[in-house]
């Protein structure tokens, strides 16, 4: 009987690996429609395939997609959703430094179970500041323990007397007295504080806060049971979100090779903001600019390998076997591929440089296996097919345009038309280059007149939650490894073979000859 794992000798003739596809294509750049992988033998259920990835020691993902550090795409709202569906967020850097630091702490203070410095009011507030400061920072809680001068717990301001009505009351007079709040004492916790806090709301039904104090009745913390629930629902999951060593949510940020007013790389405010960022806990710091293999860049890059060791660090972007050599030398733990391929990316016209994403990730990849470094696409992803052929040579991507329509994204939103759009720009628009992030492109800041744009503005009609996005390119990344007989993203890369496709092919491809009613989203 014919060995059903192995290509038939006519089947090699057509569909081709990695490396002898694209040195026989080399007179040719290619992209992601102008190829098909060939479906192989397979006795993987799409529902049984693992999406884990690594871009560095200690920094692994439970799926391969990474949202872009864009300012139309990722703060901390969209950066909580990516990691909750076991992604990440990269925080972008078009706002001011301390802006950024409160971005990333609201991601590592959502839900990890025991919160260590929770928020909290002093018994001479009037409950009116506490509903001014929950509409300043935007809190979605209203529960907050009340300390004194020297962090004492007095007692627990519960959500159901912080409403207007009370404005004028202080909160001494309407707080839950210490002696009905209930504690656990820090000592208590041992050595898996979650489950020590689940079966205290176990014990007393009706209870939802459990606060963590010393021996002096200083307060240390807070268990919320919402938390702790999500927590526990979490280990049933395929795709568990990516957390931490202290079970707070995986976040990245962004940083520029900033320069000062003599042109000089700004060495100590970006180790002061770097530092500041590993304070607050962040998971990988991404070097971002338009051309990564550069010398701000791999100055940048070496400068914060020298002083955090052991930070992940992405760089980017390039599309050449130099330049991922280059970023891996300097110290990057994963290079991001990709000049131009954006919807809303114009440098291959402004410029004239650039090279399609498909090629670009293979002549990147080879490289990168020498350096033993990780790759991302970064740009060019429309539907979920793309991501499969991507991570046929990366280890991640990263979507900027799939997730700009998201309610998480922080663009604007209008209505047109009867329909619902939100703003969506690119890096090197014009209005992104005036609001910051003209640095990622070589311009000075001040000097926006004399600036080429190497992006547009433009809209997204909005679409569902992230969830429901990623509910959908989950889905097609496992079809997509199913038909290939892949288990998991190395044999999906071990086991790709490759074909061109003709403009009539690729127009095949997609829904044709019939007037849709429905679309697959």
């Amino acid at each position: 009987m014919a060995d059903k794992r192995h290509l038939n000798t006519i089947d090699t003739e057509f569909f081709q690996p990695a490396d002898a596809f694209f040195l026989a294509q080399s007179h040719m750049a290619l992209t992601y429609d102008d190829v098909t992988l060939a479906t192989l033998y397979s006795d993987i259920l799409p529902r049984d395939t693992q999406l884990e990835t690594q871009l560095a020691d200690g920094l692994r993902l439970n799926i391969p997609v990474i949202s872009a550090d864009m300012d139309t795409v990722t703060e901390a709202r969209m950066a909580i959703a990516m990691a909750l569906n076991g992604g990440l967020g990269l925080i972008h850097y078009n706002m001011p430094e301390r802006q950024q630091i409160s971005e990333l702490n609201r991601v590592k203070n959502h839900v990890h179970g025991l919160i260590q410095d929770p928020i909290k009011v002093a018994p001479e507030q009037l409950i009116g500041e506490v509903l001014e400061m929950i509409e300043k920072r935007r809190f979605a809680f209203s529960t907050f323990p009340v300390v004194d001068a020297t962090g004492r717990l007095l007692g627990l301001l519960s959500g159901h007397v912080v409403k207007p009505r009370y404005a004028k009351r202080r909160v001494a007079d309407a707080l839950t007295p210490r002696s009905q709040v209930h504690t656990v004492n820090q000592k208590d916790l041992g050595a898996n504080p979650i489950a020590c806090a689940d079966r205290f709301f176990t014990d007393h039904p009706g209870i939802h806060k459990l606060l963590v104090v010393d021996e002096r009745d200083h307060l240390h913390g807070l268990f919320t049971m919402s938390d702790v629930e999500r927590i526990t629902q979490e280990r049933s999951a395929q795709f568990k979100p990516a957390r931490d060593s202290h079970f707070r949510l995986l976040c990245g940020a962004s940083v520029s090779a900033t320069r000062n007013a003599f042109g000089d790389l700004d060495r100590e405010r970006i180790l002061n903001h770097a530092g500041a960022l590993v304070d607050r806990g962040v998971d990988v710091i991404a070097v971002s600019t338009a051309h990564g293999h550069s010398r701000g860049v791999g100055e940048t890059v070496q400068m914060l390998r020298d002083a955090f060791p052991a930070l992940p660090l992405i760089a980017g972007n390039v599309t050449s076997a130099a330049g991922v050599d280059y970023l891996g030398e300097c110290g990057a733990n994963a290079v991001k591929v990709g000049q131009g391929p954006g919807s809303i990316c114009t440098t291959r016209i402004v410029a004239g440089v650039g090279i399609p994403q498909l090629t670009a990730l293979y002549v990147c990849s080879r490289a990168a296996r020498n350096k033993n470094v990780f790759i991302i696409a970064d740009g060019g992803i429309n539907k979920a097919g793309d991501i499969v052929k991507a991570l046929t040579l990366a280890n991640a991507v990263i979507c900027g345009g799939v997730f700009g329509g998201c309610p998480e994204a922080p663009g604007q939103m209008m209505e047109i038309g009867g329909k619902l759009y939100k703003q969506y720009r690119g890096m090197g628009s014009l209005a992104s280059m005036k609001a910051g992030s003209a640095a990622r492109y070589g311009h000075a800041t001040n000097n926006a007149q004399k600036v080429a744009p190497e992006g547009v503005e433009a809209l997204k009609e909005v679409s569902p939650s992230v969830d429901r996005v990623l509910a959908q390119l989950i889905g097609g990344i496992q079809s997509g490894m199913g038909y290939l007989g892949a288990a998991n993203l190395a044999q999906l890369r071990e086991k790709a073979r490759y074909i061109r496709v003709s403009s009539a092919g690729q127009r095949e491809a997609a829904p044709h000859d019939v007037v849709e009613v429905k679309t697959g989203s």
